[in-house]
């Protein structure tokens, strides 16, 4: 592990380092050989606070939550603002530093694994200076508080483990984020569009109809909605009908007939194969499934 800071600690503030022994065994085990801490912190007010990596051979993840540092990243000159993080992958030297007037505050975890370069693959951002805007996102810090509650387990391997299963919902999490985030810094409005799919979740929808909501041609609609999501609006609007579908079958008694006009679908049998492409079964197998009326196998 890249050796963390040695700076003194203000009130309030923690580090912890994971033991080598400890790291050893998550290294080994099947449950967290591909991705687990190596150390983890959270630096309030951090004045003073300052490294220097030539040779960083790890992952480090910092998020900002108040004030600002400065940071650089191989030939680039930056800060890190509040509502930001970087990642840093194994090899890229960095240097940072809180800003003296509004000294940062940070949540950070130093990490390794099998699976560490794919999940930093996974986040769309610049490689060579991969900071991204996330914003001030609740959800994210009490990710990164209960992450901490690792410091009181006694180096037991069990806490550990369930460690690195939360780390690996932050970086899924920050990658969800990050696509929400880039369709709207490029005046894309992912959430705007999927809130007028849901509201019209008993209608048929047209691609058109859909571009119309954000100003644009379908095919720049078409392309700009792949590239946030990596599938296509029609597709996420039948799946998101067919999951509403499922909630029909689940709690009501409305024919199959009945469902499929409920969403737009005039056609029953059209409906029925459109279900069992997305669920793998048909309407009627589904809702067997659950009065228990239909075999699975085991």
């Amino acid at each position: 592990m890249s050796k963390p800071s040695s700076w003194p600690l203000p009130p309030n503030s923690n580090r912890y380092v994971v033991p080598r022994s400890l790291a050893e065994r998550l290294r080994q085990h099947p449950l967290s050989s591909d991705l687990y801490p190596l150390g983890i912190g959270h630096y309030v007010q951090a004045l003073g606070h300052a490294m220097t990596r030539e040779d960083h051979d790890d992952y480090l993840l910092i998020y900002c939550t108040e004030g600002r540092g400065a940071l650089t990243v191989g030939q680039h000159h930056g800060y890190l603002k509040a509502g930001q993080l970087v990642l840093l992958p194994r090899g890229l030297a960095h240097t940072y530093s809180a800003d003296d007037a509004d000294p940062w505050t940070i949540y950070w975890v130093h990490f390794e694994g099998e699976s560490a370069d794919a999940f930093f693959r996974n986040l769309p951002m610049d490689p060579d200076y991969p900071v991204i805007e996330v914003g001030q996102n609740a959800k994210l810090i009490a990710d990164f508080e209960n992450l901490l509650q690792v410091r009181r387990s006694g180096y037991q391997l069990r806490p550990f483990l369930h460690a690195a299963n939360q780390l690996r919902q932050i970086l899924s999490y920050l990658a969800l984020l990050r696509s929400r985030s880039t369709a709207t810094d490029s005046g894309f409005d992912l959430e705007l569009i999927h809130s007028y799919m849901q509201s019209h979740i008993h209608e048929p929808l047209e691609l058109e109809t859909l571009a119309n909501q954000v100003n644009l041609s379908k095919y720049h609609f078409a392309k700009k909605y792949k590239e946030a999501t990596g599938t296509s609006a029609i597709n996420h609007f039948i799946n998101l009908k067919i999951e509403h579908a499922c909630q029909l079958l689940d709690v009501g008694n409305q024919s199959i007939s009945q469902i499929s006009y409920a969403l737009g679908y005039d056609d029953a049998y059209y409906f029925s194969r459109l279900f069992k492409k997305v669920m793998g079964i048909s309407p009627s197998q589904y809702r067997g499934m659950r009065l228990g009326s239909w075999p699975r196998r085991s």
